[in-house]
Parts: structure tokens; sequence; C-alpha cells
């Protein structure tokens, strides 16, 4: 099965907007898209929610703010830390986008702050009106050990509320084998309101 809903309209620039939450999943996501989806003359957007209230340590797990300390935050603090992660965020999705940089693949990044990452997803996705939208799916929402087989929540929920075709690519039990093997892939089809599961093979 063609994992690009949009193949139809092959002559029309597309614009295809990636939903990233800098984890290694979303960055496989990404990775996958540039060399099984994107063709010349896509721009992207790379599209990014950082939650709110949220400290991020160095292993790039979240802890909440009231959790860190014993105290609450002075004013101060609390704003030396938004302005941290927002240069940290911003520097992370830069990186996440070299694939893109050495594909030369327009692209900007997109990034917006909220309490509700798949609600807002789902309303920047609306706004900015992109062909499709691209995401990994145990990066959003789903633990790893109980992920196999299942959607996360904020990808769930993007494939069946998003206004454009929603492909959702499954990170692989065996990060080692690469983008040469078969990717598992989930997929909207907004006209028929199917959501249809397949295995998407890189071009060769």
């Amino acid at each position: 099965m063609d994992p690009n809903p949009t193949s139809a309209t092959s002559a029309t620039n597309r614009r295809i907007a990636i939903a990233v939450d800098l984890s290694d999943e979303s960055a496989y996501a990404l990775r996958w898209a540039v060399q099984n989806y994107l063709r010349p003359g896509d721009s992207v957007i790379l599209l990014h929610v950082r939650p709110t209230s949220v400290l991020y340590g160095a292993d790039w797990g979240s802890t909440s703010i009231s959790d860190a300390d014993d105290g609450e935050p002075s004013e101060e603090i609390q704003q030396k830390r938004e302005e941290d992660f927002d240069a940290f965020t911003a520097s992370k999705a830069q990186e996440l986008a070299q694939p893109l940089v050495d594909a030369n693949i327009p692209f900007k990044i997109h990034l917006v702050k909220d309490h509700d990452m798949k609600e807002r997803l789902c309303l920047e996705v609306e706004r900015l009106g992109p062909n499709a939208v691209i995401m990994g799916s145990r990066g959003f929402g789903a633990s790893r050990k109980n992920a196999k087989g299942r959607l996360g929540s904020v990808s769930d929920y993007c494939v069946h509320h998003c206004v454009c075709p929603v492909v959702v690519v499954r990170y692989p039990d065996d990060p080692a084998v690469g983008l040469a093997a078969p990717a598992k892939v989930t997929q909207s089809h907004l006209a028929s309101g199917s959501v249809v599961e397949s295995d998407a093979k890189k071009d060769a």
C-alpha cells in the first residue's frame, strides 16, 4: 500500500507537517519521512507543542515543577527556567531537522506552548493547513513497555481529529535495523473516515 495519501496530486507542491516531541521516536519518524514520503517540491513544518509548567532534565525526561522543588519557585526563577527551556527546545528542534538540511528540503520550525498537546496539535494543524501530518507513535503518550501494537494517546487523538490525513510511523522494536526494514504505518483517510495500518517499505 502506498503510504502517501496524496499521491494522486503529485504535480502539486505539498506542505507537510511533521509533529515532533524531541524523542527518539520523533527523530525516527522524521528520517522515515525524508527517506520514504517527501518528494521534490515539498516543504516541511516541524511542529512542536511544548508543555507548560514542566521541567526537563538532562535525561530528557520530565517532572513537574512542584515535584522538583520543596517550595514554590519565585517568579524570577520560573521565568529563567522558561527562557532556558525555550532556548533548549529551539536548539533541539534544529538538531532534529538535520536530515531535512542534508536532503535540501525547505522547512520551518513552529513552536507553541500549551498544557494539552493533542488538542493544540490539531488546532495548529487546522491553522497551518498542511496537506498531511507525519508523527511518531511511542513518543506521543504511550509508555515504552506498553506501546507495542498501540498508538500513544496523542497520536491516536490526532489520527481521529486532525483535519488532514495523519501518518503515524511506529518506532521499530529493534532500532538497529534502521530505515531499511519496513516501517509499520497507521494513516487516516478522511474521505472514508477509516484508519488503515500497513507496512511501508523504503523506496528504492
